[in-house]
């Protein structure tokens, strides 16, 4: 897999799991959609990171770092009110927010040895 397939897979999950989290939630907040706002930034940000933009894929990295960053505290609430659901939807865009980044340092592992 490319970086940007896992990159356009990472943000589809992102908006698709936040999305459900804010109309699955009794009281919904607008913090439930932050991923799902950065999920639809990183589909900006698709064409450039095919086309292998050092710049828009480098700001994709970064939105995909800080979004794992983030991912904890929502992990950690939902395990402290024993949510099954919750767990579940922010497990699946934690591990497909690792997967985004593995492809990312792979990509650029592979760009800098071919430019070496």
């Amino acid at each position: 897999m490319k970086a940007h397939s896992a990159s356009l897979i990472n943000a589809l999950l992102l908006i698709i799991m936040s999305g459900w989290g804010y109309f699955a939630a009794s009281k919904p907040s607008l913090t439930i959609l932050i991923p799902a706002g950065v999920g639809v930034v990183l589909l900006a940000c698709y064409g450039g990171v095919k086309r292998e933009n050092r710049v828009i894929a480098h700001i994709a990295v970064l939105l995909t770092l800080l979004i794992f960053i983030a991912l904890f505290m929502p992990m950690n609430g939902a395990i402290g009110r024993g949510d099954p659901m919750a767990i579940f939807r922010v497990g699946v865009m934690l591990v497909s927010t690792l997967v985004a980044l593995i492809f990312f340092i792979r990509s650029f592992i592979e760009a800098r040895r071919t430019r070496a």
